[in-house]
């Protein structure tokens, strides 16, 4: 309901506008909002959802924008088919530049997208086909059936009516199968690569959807104003609407509505009063407009629409996947069968060896630890097993396959499941989501089908299944709470949960005990038993020995990097070796 009421609101509020006596002015003002919304919405999801800075989407905009311009202009083509040569020239440049930039990360990503802004605005306002600094003018408005479209209410019912759909698509996509991997990207490479997931795939993808939204807004703005020239989509207009997005809410769909009307509104006032207020001419919106981001970035980082957000409970997802079919499933192992085979892997940081020869094996049904004091190489042997870290020498096979240099995507996509030393989630989702993360390489549906929602189907089967897990670990109670509110355990087991999500073969956990409470590492030693009875094979990376001495099989015991001693917990604890290396010895 909280998703869907601001749509049926909006979707009412436009006709009733349109139709009501107002003045062409106001007609006009909402004309541009809707505009300046529509590139906004693309930046909600690639810098709010996705975390990746642009400050180049009004050069989109302009892509957009020429398209139509030249094309009417040179060739008589109907506009209606010019917005989809805009929208392939925009996706063909978008997937250019977004091939090359989104490889950088921190403030190279930023510093990119500024400099191929000014470059297509450069080279927009230096083309003589393109009318240079002048621009190209008489641009027909556009119509239907004779009727003249392209000004006042029919275009403001028009440009609204995109708009809102655009929003539709937009929520449809974060509440799907890829909008939960693109939600991930901002959490970082690691969780999401290892839930086998292509990050910089859905960087591109993004991407091109943010400018695909800037290329219609160039494609209206074109016909709307009849005339179209590069100052509209230079550098201060890309920075403008980022500053309109985040004003709003960078992270809502609807901040971005919120944040181009009320930017647009203030701008048109503050142009006309500060001067007379002052007395002398200037660009003094612009100092307050500086202000105002320093105030909302200290005071409302999440943006204005953040308080409306906070007032709306969230309302728990209808569970309505009783019913759904079950998601396939993988082959398992025969009990007994080799599952994993290390082979004298090693790693070396230039002169330093982290990882010297290990080999050890993992066999169906089977928990081992791997085991050591701080410093003897564990976390690194376990990203040399799981991909992360790329190995000098050595050889791992997975159920007979050599998977030695594959990346931890591939290697989750071959049934092996990992959890993470420190707990990598999206807190801002629920555990159901959460944990549905981790079916992803068991759906197939992509972007264009979850924007149309016609991914229902596999979306009640990622949801059965990912509830079945959280039953199966005993957290069937957490399905609607919000991840980032869960204490340390429950935020372990919700790991344990979306890892099983994979339907693994391999189970990887690294250190799942670190910060739980007796109770809580007695619930997850509980937990562990159950999956080996089930015939799951886990690798337990941990230092809490009581737990490792209980639910263990085999241990594999490291020190500086080198096998120590492997075996039964009996046989390690009984070993002098293993003692010293913990405790030290008496000289």
């Amino acid at each position: 309901m909280k998703k869907s009421l601001p749509i049926l609101l909006l979707t009412a509020a436009v006709p009733l506008v349109a139709v009501l006596p107002l003045p062409d002015f106001w007609i006009a003002q909402l004309n541009y909002i809707g505009l300046y919304a529509l590139v906004c919405l693309g930046l909600v999801l690639l810098t709010g959802v996705g975390g990746l800075t642009s400050f180049g989407q009004a050069a989109f905009v302009g892509v957009g924008a020429y398209s139509t311009a030249w094309l009417t202009l040179n060739t008589g083509m109907s506009p209606w088919l010019t917005v989809f040569v805009g929208l392939a020239l925009t996706t063909v440049s978008a997937l250019l530049v977004g091939a090359i930039t989104l490889r950088m990360s921190g403030h190279y990503l930023p510093l990119a997208t500024i400099a191929w802004g000014l470059s297509l605005y450069f080279l927009m306002g230096n083309l003589d086909a393109l009318g240079k600094y002048d621009g190209l003018l008489g641009l027909k408005s556009l119509s239907i059936a004779g009727v003249d479209i392209g000004q006042g209410r029919l275009f403001f019912v028009l440009c609204w009516a995109i708009l809102i759909a655009g929003s539709v698509a937009m929520l449809n996509l974060l509440d799907s199968r890829p909008g939960r991997a693109i939600r991930s990207l901002k959490v970082g490479s690691q969780m999401a690569e290892a839930m086998g997931i292509s990050t910089l795939r859905y960087k591109i993808t993004i991407f091109v959807i943010a400018a695909l939204f800037a290329s219609v807004a160039g494609w209206l703005l074109a016909h709307f104003q009849r005339t179209v020239n590069p100052s509209a989509f230079g550098l201060k207009m890309g920075i403008e609407y980022l500053f309109m997005t985040v004003i709003g809410g960078v992270g809502y769909v609807w901040g971005a509505i919120v944040g181009a009307g009320l930017v647009k509104l203030l701008d048109d006032y503050l142009q006309v009063a500060l001067p007379a207020l002052i007395g002398t001419s200037g660009s003094y919106e612009v100092i307050v407009f500086g202000i105002a981001l320093v105030l909302v970035l200290k005071y409302l980082p999440d943006g204005l629409w953040s308080m409306v957000a906070r007032k709306l409970p969230r309302a728990p997802r209808a569970v309505n996947w009783q019913h759904a079919p079950d998601l396939p499933v993988r082959s398992k192992p025969v009990l007994g069968d080799t599952v994993l085979h290390v082979e004298k892997i090693r790693k070396q940081f230039g002169g330093l060896t982290a990882v010297n020869d290990i080999s050890f094996e993992i066999h169906a049904g089977e928990i081992v630890g791997l085991i050591g004091p701080n410093g003897a190489g564990k976390s690194t042997t376990f990203n040399l097993v799981t991909g992360v870290l790329s190995k000098t020498s050595g050889a791992v096979t997975f159920r007979g396959e050599d998977i030695t240099a594959l990346s931890s995507r591939d290697i989750s996509r071959k049934g092996m499941a990992r959890t993470f030393q420190h707990v990598k989630m999206i807190a801002d989702m629920t555990v159901l989501e959460n944990v549905t993360l981790g079916a992803y390489t068991r759906g197939k549906q992509g972007v264009l089908s979850s924007m149309l929602r016609l991914n229902g189907r596999e979306e009640q089967s990622l949801m059965k299944e990912a509830q079945r897990q959280l039953e199966r670990i005993g957290m069937g109670a957490y399905l609607h709470e919000q991840a980032g509110n869960l204490p340390m355990g429950p935020q372990r087991l919700m790991e344990i949960a979306r890892a099983l999500c994979c339907d693994p073969a391999l189970l990887l956990l690294d250190e799942p005990a670190a910060g739980l409470r007796h109770k809580e590492k007695q619930a997850l030693a509980q937990v562990l038993r159950q999956l080996q009875t089930e015939g799951m094979s886990i690798l337990l990376v941990e230092h809490d020995m009581d737990l490792v001495m209980d639910v263990c099989d085999q241990l594999v015991v490291m020190e500086f990097g080198t096998l120590l001693t492997r075996g039964t917990p009996a046989e390690v604890q009984a070993n002098p070796a293993v003692r010293a290396a913990y405790l030290g010895t008496e000289h």
